[in-house]
């Protein structure tokens, strides 16, 4: 398996809802994942596929999972941040611009029912971000599916003048499932901790921005 994500440079308009249109997605690179948080136990029933794409002032994430049952919460403000989301079930990224800096990093998380959460962490700190993020989530019951895509403001994750595509930035994905132990706790690359954990900015595999296709042809 490879540890190298790739973010798709998004050459079409978006859509009217600010999001990039379904087609765009194709030609993103995927990434799929089902085994638990030590890459044991896979589970073909709970795979998440996860796609990247960017622009200059964006970075957009679609994580495709598939249940065996969704567990959330019901209640949240009106803004559909929730505290504790990760207690239900969630996608997760955590995103690291600034590779020097190890202990650093950002959290995002977005349940089914579109509830989400954005917290910067650094040692001994943990506070919300306020990143501007958005969302569109839907479920697919029948199909036992469900779709969240998450739109990231780059300047939520670095100053919009130092943003340089062609630095590599770290990055993990997750997923949980489940509100009551043994919950299913699944990582693209496994952190190997003797209990749950995906705090582990060691276990970060690398993201990578794919070049505008006017600059490939130069």
């Amino acid at each position: 398996m490879t540890n190298t994500a790739t973010a798709l440079h998004l050459e079409t308009p978006i859509d009217p809802a600010a999001f990039p249109p379904p087609s765009a997605w194709a030609p993103a690179s995927p990434i799929a994942f089902n085994t638990d948080w030590q890459g044991k136990n896979p589970d073909p029933q709970r795979e998440t596929e996860v796609r990247l794409l960017w622009t200059p002032t964006t970075l957009y994430l679609r994580f495709h999972a598939r249940f065996r049952n969704i567990t959330v919460f019901p209640d949240a403000p009106p803004n559909g941040r929730r505290d504790h989301l990760w207690d239900r079930d969630v996608c997760e990224v955590f995103l690291q611009p600034n590779s020097s800096d190890t202990r650093t990093y950002k959290e995002f998380e977005v349940s089914p029912n579109s509830f989400w959460i954005d917290l910067h962490i650094a040692p001994n700190e943990k506070h919300d971000l306020q990143s501007g993020l958005r969302r569109q989530v839907r479920v697919d019951p029948a199909e036992k599916q469900w779709e969240a895509i998450l739109a990231i403001p780059i300047s939520s994750l670095v100053e919009t003048e130092n943003f340089d595509p062609a630095a590599a930035w770290k990055v993990n994905f997750y997923r949980v499932e489940g509100s009551a132990e043994p919950r299913f706790y699944s990582a693209w690359i496994p952190t190997n901790t003797p209990t749950p954990n995906f705090h582990v900015p060691q276990a970060f595999g690398t993201l990578i921005f794919s070049k505008p296709r006017a600059a490939q042809n130069q």
